[in-house]
């Protein structure tokens, strides 16, 4: 099988990945598992011929948290169990502490889901405490980065991201992961500022793609602005020696992308926009707005919609959506997010296939979908909570 050519666009990604990885890739059973799973058929056969070939890292495999369809999201663990299964890009999303340091967590208020916090010292500093269940009220508390300096947020260990809403105790409370998911690798991930990961994906020779989240505190927060924010996330890199070329700064705000795009325009030019919207419809254009062609003039040039939007049904058989067309018609490049998200997809795949669920009977379509993806609408990478299936298709197709 011939080298994965790692850049997959030419004029958009110019340099290679770092060689660090190279030969150390490691994949596991499951590629070879959801390929066995397979419907018989050119697809199935192409895939087959690649088991056991040689994997390159790939800028298509976007490793979504890390890898946490095992390991505890947004931990050094995760992390680098996504470059392993060769992830080309690492995401840390970004939120900030008490002290206006930048961390890596998924949503400011979700440490008493993903951490130890609740049994740890430093309970009594979160938003609410634990309250246990009680008749058809449901456990609850709320933790967040900002009830904590960056010290004592590292003295934290990450967990699986669960909570049993039915709970009576703490302990009982912090024990929900999915049976889909395991624990063996749970309760003792290690945390990370964001200038860590930094530091890190730099040494796994990968790339970096940062989401600024939505803050949970009301903004200005005690003099730090949105853009003041928006801008710390840049710095971080600038600091770091970190290309402009290497990072795909993301973000649900629009106002985000345009911030960098305007301020930072070496580094907005790469700038994601996870397009989130509720009211959007993607099989009628006239609900887009703003329009395709609206969000390229205003400079953006890479969006990032749910696997769903992208995909709809046509006699039976999955396509391009009217949303994916009107991307592609605009020259808007296009990345998608969450693969191995959803648990087993024996019964439709649940939200993140809505659009196609008609034809999502067993894991084995996984792989088809990720075909459509890539070979009819044309993604330029899929984020992943288990990077080694994206890197296994990348590398068998010979994306380049």
């Amino acid at each position: 099988m011939r080298p994965l050519v790692l850049s997959l666009v030419a004029g958009i990604l110019s340099a290679p990945l770092s060689p660090a990885l190279a030969g150390e890739i490691d994949l596991g059973p499951r590629p070879a598992w959801l390929v066995s799973q397979m419907e018989d058929g050119p697809l199935k056969e192409k895939l087959q011929a690649c088991l056991g070939q040689p994997v390159e890292p790939t800028l298509f495999s976007i490793s979504h948290r890390g890898a946490p369809l095992q390991f505890p999201e947004h931990t050094e663990e995760g992390y680098r169990a996504g470059a392993l299964m060769g992830a080309g890009i690492l995401e840390c999303d970004v939120t900030f502490t008490a002290d206006k340091e930048l961390v890596c967590r998924h949503s400011q208020n979700d440490l008493h889901t993903t951490t130890n916090i609740l049994t740890s010292p430093l309970a009594g500093k979160c938003t609410a405490g634990f309250t246990p269940a009680n008749g058809d009220t449901p456990a609850s508390a709320e933790c967040r980065t900002s009830d904590l300096t960056l010290a004592e947020f590292k003295t934290l260990k990450g967990k699986m991201d669960s909570a049993d809403k039915k709970a009576t105790t703490v302990e009982a409370y912090m024990n929900g992961t999915a049976p889909w998911r395991t624990e063996l690798y749970g309760a003792a991930g290690t945390l990370m500022s964001h200038r860590e990961s930094i530091a890190l994906f730099k040494d796994l020779g990968v790339r970096f793609t940062p989401e600024l989240k939505a803050p949970k505190v009301t903004m200005p927060y005690e003099g730090f602005s949105q853009s003041d924010y928006a801008q710390k996330l840049i710095d971080d890199y600038k600091a770091a020696g970190v290309p402009p070329a290497d990072v795909y700064p993301q973000s649900f705000n629009l106002n985000d992308v345009l911030y960098w795009i305007e301020n930072e325009p070496e580094f907005g030019k790469q700038a994601v926009y996870l397009d989130g919207r509720r009211n959007l419809n993607p099989m009628d254009p006239a609900t887009f707005s703003p329009s395709m062609d609206e969000l390229k003039a205003m400079g953006v040039n890479f969006i990032a919609p749910p696997l769903f939007v992208l995909l709809t049904l046509e006699d039976g058989n999955m396509v391009p959506s009217p949303y994916a067309n009107a991307a592609k018609a605009a020259g808007l490049d296009i990345i998608t997010w969450t693969l191995e998200r959803s648990g087993p997809l024996n019964n439709g795949g649940g939200w993140y296939y809505q659009s196609v669920g008609d034809a999502i009977d067993g894991d084995g379509r996984m792989l088809e979908v990720v075909d459509v993806l890539a070979a009819q609408v044309g993604v330029k990478g899929i984020f992943s909570d288990w990077p080694a299936t994206t890197s296994f298709y990348a590398s068998c197709m010979g994306l380049e």
